[in-house]
């Protein structure tokens, strides 16, 4: 098979550049033609790697999805602290949506395909339950070592905190100039945590772990 003009171009490369085109215009709104000429490729080469539209969306979803998994489930030791676990994880979700469209493409993504991608939306289930029977893990860990309250369900706090994390990233992505997206999540962190500790008073106690959150992100090297 002859390679086609632009073929040279890797699969990750094209994923990438097709990541940006569903994260600007959704499924729907990205056509072949609009990844081959973000990518300075004829659709050929597209066509060389993947066998349409919905193939390369669903390996990027994939690949993106691994990509995310790795960074938060690699990077946060919960059994020593699963206070800064909790905070690290909501630092971590911060770091990439800001610094790239990874976060913003899953969350378009998965919003479009509700009703009109079952493969898709599959996928997407097995990543919130995923994410979400981390967290209550890490709740389960806290409980066990008597940081957190025992009477918390834990998978309904895990639910909660995952619904913040969410919340805040569509209303930051919707509404840049009025929803600090590192505010927003320090937000979310110190309510969870006023609801698995407790607390005497219910002013001071949130303000007290969002400046601990606020701490740990400014002494740790970025990601």
């Amino acid at each position: 098979m002859t390679r086609p003009k632009g073929a040279s171009r890797g699969r990750k490369e094209l994923m990438a550049i097709a990541i940006d085109c569903f994260a600007r215009y959704g499924y729907q709104g990205t056509s072949i033609d609009r990844i081959a000429s973000a990518a300075g490729v004829t659709k050929g080469a597209l066509y060389y790697h993947f066998r349409d539209k919905e193939e390369l969306l669903f390996e990027s979803v994939q690949d993106r999805i691994a990509e995310f998994e790795e960074r938060v489930v690699g990077g946060v030791s919960p059994a020593t602290d699963p206070v800064g676990a909790l905070a690290e994880i909501a630092r971590v979700c911060v770091h990439i949506a800001i610094k790239n469209n990874l976060r913003r493409f899953i969350l378009t993504l998965m919003v479009e395909a509700l009703d009109t991608n079952p493969k898709l939306s599959e996928a997407f289930r097995g990543i919130l339950r995923r994410f979400r029977s981390y967290l209550a893990g890490i709740i389960r860990v806290g409980q066990e070592q008597g940081v957190f309250r025992r009477d918390v369900d834990a998978s309904l706090a895990a639910q909660l905190f995952a619904g913040g994390v969410i919340g805040a990233e569509l209303q930051h992505y919707q509404d840049a100039d009025r929803v600090d997206l590192t505010v927003a999540m320090e937000g979310v962190v110190a309510q969870l945590m006023a609801l698995l500790t407790d607390q005497r008073d219910t002013n001071q106690q949130p303000r007290a772990v969002a400046n601990r959150v606020r701490s740990r992100r400014h002494s740790r090297k970025e990601l």
